[in-house]
């Protein structure tokens, strides 16, 4: 199979596990067992949640194999790690010792850009969802904004449109809220009530709530 640019990928696998192999020079075929064009001797195996080692031992490396293996219970492939050339890694290493302190400063830096964004984003959040539902107590909105726009939670809030603050973004998340603070939702779920079931019998207690904050308050009251 060619990629992009005239890159060659190939893959073999074993007992559940696939290794894909990319080159910038040609084809390149190594199996897991370690035999192929590129000796075993010649690799090194990178496995670091920082992106800087194995960008950096890429790019110094003229092969490079990134390995994937199948999890049966996500069925799908994950990636496991990038095999490169020892002089490679060495080199990477090097390198990230050189300007640890640096990267480390950079990264608290963006830390706190972050947390500024985030704050911010609560703030806009806690307001749209007053906006939609004025009667809402003041603190449970922001509840809801806080767990809804938490960062990498995967939630509506995170989604482009909950960070567009879209009503029917602000709306799922007051209602997922609703259900597990305001019904026997939860409740019914540990009963080992099935799903919809349960969602069913909690509907219309999840309507009132919502209607009741839907209305507008009389000027001046809080």
């Amino acid at each position: 199979m060619a990629g992009a640019m005239g890159t060659s990928i190939t893959a073999c696998s074993n007992s559940g596990s696939r290794w894909d192999r990319k080159s910038s020079t040609g084809q390149s075929t190594i199996s897991p067992s370690g035999e192929g064009p590129w000796p075993a001797a010649d690799r090194s195996a990178v496995h670091t949640p920082q992106p800087a080692r194995p960008r950096r031992a890429r790019k110094h490396s003229p092969l490079s194999t990134v390995v994937v293996r199948f999890s049966r219970g996500r069925k799908r492939y994950e990636r496991q790690g990038l095999l490169v050339t020892a002089e490679a890694l060495a080199k990477a290493e090097q390198e990230c010792v050189a300007d640890a302190a640096e990267r480390a400063k950079a990264r608290a830096q963006a830390a706190v850009v972050r947390e500024a964004d985030d704050r911010e984003f609560v703030e806009a959040m806690t307001e749209a969802v007053l906006k939609e539902y004025p009667a809402c107590p003041a603190d449970e909105a922001r509840r809801i904004a806080m767990h809804t726009a938490k960062r990498g939670s995967g939630r509506v809030g995170r989604t482009a449109a909950g960070r567009a603050l879209d009503p029917q973004a602000i709306e799922l998340a007051v209602v997922a809220h609703v259900r597990h603070e305001h019904t026997n939702y939860d409740q019914l779920l540990m009963e080992g009530a099935d799903r919809i079931d349960a969602r069913q019998l909690i509907r219309e207690k999840i309507h009132a709530v919502l209607a009741k904050w839907a209305e507008r308050r009389p000027q001046g009251q809080v």
